[in-house]
C-alpha cells in the first residue's frame, strides 16, 4: 500500500494563511467598539493596514483594501460578524449591512437533543442575542421575528 501523498507547499501555506487570518479576526473582533457596526469593521481593517506597514492616508488604506480582494474581504467580514454559541447550539450572523440578524442551529439534527429544523425556540434565540450583546440593537417585538426554514430572522432596530 502506497503512503498517502504529502500536501504541496502551496497547499500548506494556503491553509496556514486561512487559519491565521481566521484566528486574527476572531481574536480582535471585540477590540473595536461600537461592536456590531460598520464602524467597528472599518476600525479592524485600518488596524490591519497599519499593522502591515501602511500609512493612515486614504490612498494607502484603499490600496490595502484592494490588495485583500473581494473573496478574502468577504470571508473576513463574515467571521467578524458571526458568533458561535455551542452551549446554545446556535450561530448568530449579524452583519449590519443586512436588514436582519440571522440565528441558526450549529448542528441541527446531528445530536440526540438538537432542535429540529424550523423549530427555533424564541427564548433560545433571545438568550443568544443577549449572550453576544445584540439585544439592544435588534427589535424586541418578537412578532416581527421571522421563523424561516432552519433559522430565525430578527430585524435590526433601525430597519
Amino acid at each position: 500500500m502506497d503512503p498517502e501523498p504529502l500536501p504541496s507547499v502551496a497547499s500548506l501555506q494556503g491553509t496556514l494563511f486561512d487559519f491565521a487570518i481566521a484566528e486574527l479576526v476572531r481574536g480582535h473582533r471585540d477590540s473595536f467598539p461600537p461592536l456590531w457596526t460598520a464602524e467597528s469593521w472599518a476600525k479592524l481593517l485600518i488596524w490591519l493596514a497599519l499593522s502591515c506597514g501602511c500609512s493612515g492616508e486614504a490612498r494607502a488604506l484603499e490600496a490595502f483594501a484592494a490588495a485583500l480582494g473581494p473573496a478574502l474581504t468577504a470571508r473576513m467580514r463574515r467571521l467578524f460578524f458571526e458568533r458561535e454559541l455551542p452551549e446554545l447550539n446556535l450561530r448568530v450572523m449579524a452583519d449590519p449591512a443586512e436588514p436582519q440578524v440571522l440565528v441558526l442551529p450549529l448542528a441541527a439534527g446531528l445530536e440526540a437533543d438538537a432542535v429540529p429544523l424550523g423549530l427555533l425556540d424564541p427564548e433560545r434565540v433571545a438568550a443568544a442575542l443577549q449572550a453576544v450583546g445584540l439585544s439592544t440593537l435588534v427589535t424586541a417585538d418578537r412578532r416581527r421575528w421571522q421563523p424561516l426554514e432552519a433559522l430565525m430572522a430578527v430585524p435590526w432596530q433601525s430597519f
